[in-house]
């Protein structure tokens, strides 16, 4: 039986203010909890009008109060826009506030534009891409009892920890979507997170790659790996496909570089996909072939047999069921309906 997680990028609708959003998605991390999900993980994205989750630390700190069994985790925390000091700090805290329960999803993407990845370097602090594989291992040692050595070039070392007193650690994860990401993970002895729900593409190569060039650590002998999926599940497939379709549109907006806008509700992208161009309608067919939309009982048959296909015990679910214009705009009945509908399937 496959285990299921949850991965949650504080969707904005039409008409809905952040604190709204967040009310939305706090609530949805409680259904996850008493629906028996694994893991409950916020992305990392900046400045984008549909989504509100920018500071996944923050989030994961509400979340935890929130609930009581899920694990909570980042998916990711990008690590060129951050110190690594800073990041094992959150984490280190995080650990404290909800122990056992935490995860560090780490990613090598900006996850912004290079406007917003400048701003977020303002210090001239944080990381670069180049840097990725050093940093990783930074966080992991500070996050460590023994902590970090800084060694100087005059001579002397200096020991820096990302807490006082850990009696814990987060567990690290690196994400990716490409063959760089998975042989990293593989050579650290590290879980991987394929991230399937953004592309897809190069899936089989990643994951062979990791599997096969794997490097067993003390902490992980052998490979761990999940995927990550849109998924959509209504009572009908009318109604899944109609919830799918706003979120769909942001994507096909994405991938042409038009202007972002919050997430139509389903009523104007219905009537936005009536009159949708060739090249709209051609991302969004696209899209939609690599999701799951359905019934609850199609769509927890499909990913329990891609998660067959791939040889992974888990699957992280995207829930990308948009709200119609009469639903509450501090609560996702589509996305709650959807991790139901699911669980009671599986």
């Amino acid at each position: 039986m496959t285990a299921l997680s949850v991965l949650d990028l504080v969707p904005v609708r039409t008409g809905q203010t952040s604190a709204e959003a967040i009310a939305a998605s706090l609530s949805l991390a409680e259904a996850a909890d008493r629906l028996g999900y694994r893991r409950y993980w916020f992305a990392e994205h900046h400045n984008m009008p549909a989504v509100a989750s920018t500071t996944p630390p923050v989030l994961i700190a509400a979340a935890a109060a929130r609930t009581t069994r899920l694990r909570l985790g980042s998916g990711g925390v990008m690590l060129p826009n951050h110190a690594p000091l800073i990041v094992a700090e959150q984490f280190a805290a995080l650990e404290a506030i909800a122990p056992g329960r935490i995860d560090l999803g780490l990613g090598r993407a900006p996850g912004s534009d290079p406007v917003i990845t400048q701003l977020l370097r303002g210090s001239g602090t944080t990381s670069d891409v180049e840097q990725f594989p050093r940093n990783v291992q930074d966080i992991a040692a500070l996050l460590s009892g023994e902590g970090a050595t800084v060694r100087f070039t005059s001579g002397g070392e200096y020991t820096v920890r990302a807490t006082p007193a850990a009696t814990g650690t987060p567990e690290l994860w690196l994400l990716g979507s490409s063959d760089y990401s998975a042989q990293l993970a593989a050579s650290h002895g590290l879980p991987y997170v394929f991230a399937n729900h953004f592309s897809g593409h190069g899936l089989e190569r990643a994951l062979d790659l990791y599997r096969t060039g794997y490097q067993p650590s003390e902490e992980h002998p052998e490979p761990r790996t999940f995927l990550t999926v849109n998924a959509v599940a209504a009572p009908t497939q009318e109604e899944a496909e109609a919830r799918a379709l706003p979120q769909l549109h942001m994507m096909a907006r994405l991938r042409l570089n038009q202007p972002l806008t919050a997430l139509e509700t389903v009523e104007q992208a219905l009537e936005a996909s009536s009159v949708a161009d060739a090249a709209t309608q051609q991302v969004v067919e696209a899209a939609r072939s690599r999701w799951f939309v359905g019934t609850g009982a199609s769509v927890a048959s499909e990913v329990q047999a891609f998660a067959d296909r791939y040889g992974v015990d888990e699957v992280m679910l995207s829930p990308v069921a948009a709200s119609y214009e009469a639903e509450p705009l501090d609560a996702s009945p589509g996305r709650v309906q959807t991790l139901e509908l699911v669980a009671a399937a599986l």
